[in-house]
């Protein structure tokens, strides 16, 4: 028991170490980092199947809820970040508090969250992509864009579109940021343009019953839109490569949470006004919404916008996933090649390639609707963990310097646990079998090659 729950010196993750990523992103990077990786598919996609399924108009109060969760589970994530500015995120934070098979098995649940999440979100810009290539009047087949489990062949765009943001990231992290920054503009100017001619067209007769589900469906809509707030977190894995991580983490985590919850509210509200939300289970609603009040053309400008702003989640889940590996890989719980480094760009180039071939392997050949719920759930789990780090590193390294301290700890912390576990219950119990079969995995993983290969064990036996 010992051996499972040993711990990572933190004085290992304060130290230069022979593997270190370059220091590039500043507080507005971040900013737009997490922007870029929160609002895409949840104001684009989620925003009407939520509404539609289950909370209504209330959607908003689902989103709000949701956020005020997410805000005290960010208050945790900037402590932490600011005073580990270290690859990992979660995975580090309990190899420093809990220990190493937690750490590993919550790196495990990781990596399969960021792969689908990637995978799904290539599914949402397909829609979009397709829409947009009928609004010019061309047509691509069934059989091209839809998945063997529907029907097709392979869903060509989600696959492309991965593939193509794989590439993107082997080439440099400056040349990441730069796309990121400029698809991130983009992505808030078509959200400015959809509320301003769609405020035009709100009818409040729409907006009866404000709560047709009741307040059962404003949480389990809350439960649901968890995966539209999961991009906050992506900054944290970045820590290692900001220049000022004590200042600006903290900004950009909390930064971009506050601009995105309030976003999602503006465009919940003006949809839910346009079109009844009976109508809005579609993959690309904002679009659906316009055309449907007769804004061709400002429909046909949102769609190019959308995928502009959908290709930025792919970019920061790939971006974050892969440093995820980075750091397993570093501590040597998973083989030496998910840490190699290209000479020339200083980037994991294995890593990237084997995440994004994986995902686009998933988005053009399988059906992940069934498991959009299990990207909900290691979300959840991953809070949990991140709120309990904070409890933990406050009794055990006291006085560590913290560029951002977490009010309210531990009480704060405990309330983020309780809220997680509350809303994990409203989940489906295949999610619970399929979060079961995929950590049983890891364990297998974990004692065949991780628990002998480890760093932290080697120094052991060779004290």
């Amino acid at each position: 028991m010992k051996q499972l729950f040993r711990k990572k010196p933190i004085q290992d993750l304060l130290l230069n170490r022979d593997k270190d990523l370059q220091k590039t992103l500043g507080a507005f990077d971040l900013v737009l980092l997490g922007i870029g990786a929160i609002v895409g598919i949840g104001i684009l996609v989620l925003t009407g199947m939520i509404a539609a399924n289950y909370a209504g108009p209330s959607v908003i109060f689902s989103f709000i809820l949701s956020a005020v969760i997410c805000a005290f589970v960010a208050f945790c994530y900037a402590e932490l970040a600011s005073t580990i500015p270290a690859s990992g995120g979660v995975y580090t934070y309990s190899y420093i508090t809990v220990g190493e098979l937690v750490a590993f098995l919550m790196g495990w649940a990781q990596m399969l969250m960021y792969t689908l999440a990637v995978a799904a979100v290539a599914n949402g810009w397909s829609a979009y992509f397709v829409s947009l290539l009928e609004g010019f009047g061309l047509k691509l087949p069934k059989a091209l864009h839809t998945d063997p489990m529907q029907g097709g062949i392979i869903n060509i765009p989600a696959a492309a579109i991965v593939l193509l943001i794989t590439w993107v990231l082997t080439q440099g992290a400056k040349e990441s940021k730069r796309i990121t920054n400029i698809m991130v503009g983009i992505k808030i100017l078509i959200i400015v343009v959809f509320v301003a001619v769609g405020i035009f067209y709100v009818k409040p007769t729409n907006w009866m019953p404000f709560m047709p589900f009741g307040f059962k469906g404003v949480i389990t809509g809350a439960a649901a839109v968890f995966f539209a707030f999961l991009g906050f977190d992506t900054v944290a894995a970045t820590a290692e490569e900001v220049k000022r991580p004590q200042r600006d983490l903290p900004i950009g985590i909390i930064g971009s949470l506050i601009v995105c919850t309030i976003l999602y509210v503006i465009v919940s509200l003006i949809l839910t006004g346009m079109v009844s939300y009976k109508l809005l289970d579609v993959s690309d609603a904002i679009a659906f919404a316009l055309h449907t009040v007769g804004q061709n053309v400002v429909a046909g400008i949102v769609s190019v916008g959308a995928l502009a702003g959908i290709t930025t989640v792919i970019l920061a889940y790939l971006y974050a996933g892969v440093r995820m590996l980075f750091a397993i890989s570093r501590d040597q719980l998973l083989p030496k090649a998910f840490s190699s480094m290209h000479p020339k760009t200083n980037i994991p180039t294995f890593s990237t390639w084997l995440l994004g071939l994986t995902a686009a392997a998933l988005g053009g050949l399988v059906n992940l609707q069934a498991l959009s719920d299990l990207i909900n759930m290691i979300a959840l789990l991953t809070f949990m963990m991140v709120a309990l780090s904070v409890i933990l590193l406050r009794k055990t390294h006291a006085n560590l310097q913290r560029g951002f301290k977490a009010p309210l700890v531990p009480y704060l912390p405990m309330l983020v646990i309780g809220c997680c576990l509350f809303l994990m219950t409203r989940f489906a119990s295949e999610t619970w079998l399929y979060l079961a079969v995929w950590l049983a995995l890891g364990m297998v993983s974990y004692y065949l090659y991780t628990k002998p290969a480890s760093y932290e064990a080697k120094r052991e036996k060779a004290s």
